[in-house]
């Protein structure tokens, strides 16, 4: 299973369209342009929409409750968490055989500019599953203007930019189809 995931938390007071909407949709977005491209990945790509992550992650733990029995068949577990604003990369957790495979991976973003991988990938909907070794990955873009609406009235739809989305799509898009289509998982 290679997971992509975002969650929607901030609608208490905004729309929650940025945070975390904005990775909602990109994961969404992932799957379906690789289902438009008629792509068949030798691996399950899985979309899952995190509920109350405000609320402790209680979504997340019920998740890894329900399926960490087959946790050897997680090949990455993917989330966005700050944003869909210009990215810059990957935050990566896991061994130095499979960031190596990652970055590997990155280059095939060249043409869009997108090739770092961050020695951190974070978020409290895979928190579980990079604790007990399967590798992790989080989305990292420009976060200059993400608190000035996060969890605020203004995470409204007019704070995306429909080409920052487009782009970390891609990146979302490339690196959990070449992750799902490789010969072998992952190293731990």
């Amino acid at each position: 299973v290679v997971l992509v995931s975002g969650h929607l938390d901030s609608w208490d007071v905004g729309q929650g369209a940025m945070d975390d909407g904005g990775g909602a949709f990109i994961s969404w977005e992932a799957l379906s342009l690789i289902k438009d491209l008629g792509l068949r990945p030798k691996r399950t790509l899985r979309l899952v929409l995190w509920t109350g992550e405000e609320q402790g992650g209680i979504g997340a733990k019920q998740y890894y409750q329900l399926h960490k029995e087959n946790i050897s068949n997680f090949d990455i577990v993917m989330e966005s968490d700050e944003g869909t604003f210009q990215p810059s990369g990957l935050g990566f957790a896991g061994s130095a055989e499979a960031r190596d495979i990652v970055k590997e991976i990155m280059t095939l973003l060249q043409p869009i500019n997108v090739t770092d991988v961050y020695d951190d990938a974070d978020g409290t909907d895979i928190a579980y599953w990079m604790r007990d070794g399967v590798p992790g990955a989080s989305l990292h873009n420009d976060i200059n203007k993400y608190f000035w609406f996060h969890h605020s009235q203004g995470d409204t739809m007019t704070v995306q930019d429909p080409n920052q989305m487009n782009l970390c799509a891609a990146v979302w898009t490339v690196v959990s189809y070449v992750i799902a289509d490789m010969e072998e998982m992952l190293p731990r």
